[in-house]
């Protein structure tokens, strides 16, 4: 039984930039399995927002293969792409990005629209989703009357309104306070621990990457460390902390 939900092989990426090629990945390689938290590391222009937007289909590879439940999105038409994205990727980012507009119900509710679910099934996993991420109560504020911690809050319930197989967090928090900060890393590690979310998280913070189970760290577009940290609890057992270098 395959227990990947992404497996990336030989993954390049190259841009023209004027006359110059510019690759921020180099025929990287990755694997992470159903139920892990993993966090990416690296300096700036080391390939992280590359390689995320090319695990959310955002952008495309220009050579290698990307697998999400066993379907290689590395070259597929922008008509399939978006059901992916759709169906199998939800998003946390830095800025939230909830339409100010709607409500906290309704921007939860907006991704299940656009996957064509009925009304009151989107209306109650929205309250139901709310509740989890500790805004019971809330669901008729909008953005401008929320902190910024229950706004993130609000976009942690609108990834997971699909059921994505993967959660791709970028910089989730980096807009927030120390107390916000840690409030919203805990959610996260909660939904990975009970429920078995799948989450990828591209962070600066190393006091927020130490805290999930597994912490890349990219430089030049390869991955230079890959560390199980002790709170890995996959295949039921406790990891003990290790450390392993890419070629």
């Amino acid at each position: 039984m395959n227990d990947s939900v992404l497996k990336i092989e030989n993954l390049t990426k190259t841009y023209k930039l004027g006359k110059r090629d510019v690759q921020p990945l180099t025929n990287l390689n990755l694997e992470v399995k159903k139920g892990e938290f993993t966090a990416i590391m690296g300096p700036s222009g080391s390939g992280k927002t590359t390689l995320l937007n090319i695990i959310g289909c955002i952008d495309k590879a220009t050579s290698g293969s990307v697998l999400i439940d066993n379907v290689d999105i590395a070259h597929l038409p922008e008509s399939q792409l978006y059901k992916i994205r759709r169906d199998k990727i939800g998003f946390i980012f830095q800025n939230f990005n909830l339409l100010p507009y709607l409500n906290a119900r309704e921007n939860v509710e907006l991704a299940m629209e656009l996957a064509g679910k009925f009304k009151g099934q989107r209306k109650q996993r929205a309250k139901d989703l709310l509740n989890t991420v500790g805004l019971s109560g809330r669901e008729q504020h909008r953005p401008q009357r929320l902190s910024q911690g229950e706004q993130q809050r609000v976009a942690i319930a609108r990834a997971l309104a699909n059921d994505p197989a993967i959660i791709l967090a970028d910089e989730p928090t980096g807009n927030l306070d120390v107390n916000n900060k840690q409030e919203i890393v805990k959610l996260l590690l909660d939904l990975n621990q009970k429920q078995g979310t799948t989450i990828i998280m591209v962070t600066h913070d190393e006091q927020v990457a130490a805290q999930t189970q597994r912490m890349l760290t990219l430089n030049n577009g390869k991955i230079l460390k890959d560390k199980q940290t002790q709170k890995s609890t996959l295949s039921g057992n406790q990891s003990k902390a290790e450390e392993t270098q890419e070629e």
